[in-house]
């Protein structure tokens, strides 16, 4: 058998994808608008040693094995494919791929992952205790110091690192982002004068939103000091200095209380389960009485697999230590640190738009951005955002906004009656 031929039975025979491979084989929709080339035997190598997801991840990184077209359409019609296949069908496939002597010799070569990959003898991320203040700053360096520049061709102009909000199916992504800080800004209820704390910051966009826009007092913080750098000289630039800052430091250790609201945009993904009830505490105990917090962070559907896969790609690659939780788990924690919970809402399929938009302004600048930052660094993050892209439109995991407030000692909120969150133009 071919080489091509059998990855196309691995894969699926109505996958509408043209494989190639370094045997001179071809298989699959010959002529396609996307074609999976094996380049080399290492492929077939990264894949026994790591079967599934995890050395595919690998061969591609690599270079041993590329996706020619749209990554996101090639990963939707090869999962579409493969999912009418047992495990134990690709299984029996995968050692009749290996009965090839080439093949077997290949698979029995021991290879390294790619440098791109976390791991011990790399990076000192994983000694030590998880989601320690030392171990955190470093799995957030890993994903965040990677380039300022790189981030400015992902993101746009905007540099929100996180899920924006479409007012409309044809906005922008910067009209995007921008009703998402803005969707944020209502929920908690902003007016001039009042004090934010933002944590996870990020690049700074809802402290600077909150400063230009509504005139008040917003700190932020951020293990990222590349980051941190940014936003300071942003803020600067934008005339904001006396309003809004962003610190280089760890959220656990702001010293200041007395918030009228508290942003948390992206963080909680990056905290680990154990330290969520103590997190919603601390964020809690930051607050006046009457003041709001505002909770967006990517979830699980449910609480029935692990929080955290040690051998998954985005955990190797991408966010080390990452742990993701279901809604209703989420939920539970905030209402028992004191939170009365006030509206949830989940934006699965806005995540999917603002990640089509991050996949096609990175192939916009692909190679300024292998200049950058190496090709495998940008081959990382053309797999993941395609993946994560895909992972939410077919509902593997989730964006959750949940908004709670902490009473006043007379039980009151502050709240109005119903919600008043989206303009009139909204609906």
């Amino acid at each position: 058998m071919k080489l091509a031929e059998a990855f196309e039975r691995v894969v699926g025979r109505d996958a509408q994808v043209e494989f190639r491979a370094y045997d001179d084989s071809r298989a699959g929709a010959l002529g396609a608008d996307v074609r999976v080339e094996v380049r080399s035997p290492y492929a077939v190598s990264y894949l026994v040693h790591a079967p599934g997801a995890l050395g595919l991840a690998r061969a591609y990184v690599a270079g041993h094995l590329d996706v020619i077209g749209d990554m996101h359409t090639a990963l939707f019609r090869m999962q579409s494919a493969m999912g009418q296949l047992s495990w134990a069908d690709k299984a029996t496939l995968l050692r009749g791929i290996l009965n090839d002597p080439l093949l077997r010799a290949a698979a029995l070569t021991r290879l390294d992952p790619p440098p791109q990959e976390v791991r011990p003898a790399r990076v000192p991320l994983r000694s030590g205790l998880r989601h320690s203040k030392r171990r955190d700053a470093k799995a957030i360096s890993h994903h965040y110091d990677v380039s300022n520049t790189f981030y400015e061709w992902v993101l746009g102009p905007s540099m929100a690192y996180t899920c924006a909000c479409f007012p409309a199916e044809d906005a922008t992504l910067e009209q995007a982002q921008y009703h998402k800080f803005d969707l944020v800004a209502r929920k908690l209820g902003l007016r001039e004068g009042m004090r934010l704390l933002d944590v996870g910051c990020g690049w700074g966009g809802m402290v600077m939103h909150a400063a230009r826009e509504y005139g008040v007092k917003a700190l932020g913080v951020t293990l990222s000091k590349q980051q941190a750098e940014w936003a300071q000289k942003a803020i600067a630039e934008a005339g904001l200095s006396e309003l809004a800052e962003v610190r280089h430091l760890d959220y656990r250790d702001v010293t200041e209380d007395g918030f009228d609201a508290v942003s948390s945009i992206g963080l909680t993904e990056h905290i680990g389960k154990a330290n969520v009830p103590g997190y919603f505490e601390f964020l809690y105990g930051k607050l006046k009485p009457g003041g709001r917090m505002l909770n967006h962070c990517i979830t699980r559907p449910d609480d029935k697999e692990p929080s955290i896969r040690e051998e998954g790609f985005i955990n190797r690659y991408v966010f080390p230590d990452g742990e993701l939780e279901g809604p209703g788990w989420l939920i539970s924690r905030m209402n028992d640190a004191g939170f009365e919970i006030r509206h949830e809402e989940n934006l699965r399929e806005h995540y999917a738009k603002t990640l089509t938009g991050w996949c096609r302004n990175l192939d916009d600048h692909w190679d300024e951005a292998v200049a950058e930052v190496g090709e495998g660094t940008a081959r990382v993050w053309r797999l993941y955002m395609a993946g994560s892209r895909l992972g939410f439109e077919l509902n593997w995991i989730q964006l959750h906004q949940v908004l709670g407030v902490k009473l006043r000692e007379d039980g009151g909120s502050g709240m109005p009656l119903r919600p008043s969150f989206e303009p009139p133009s909204a609906g």
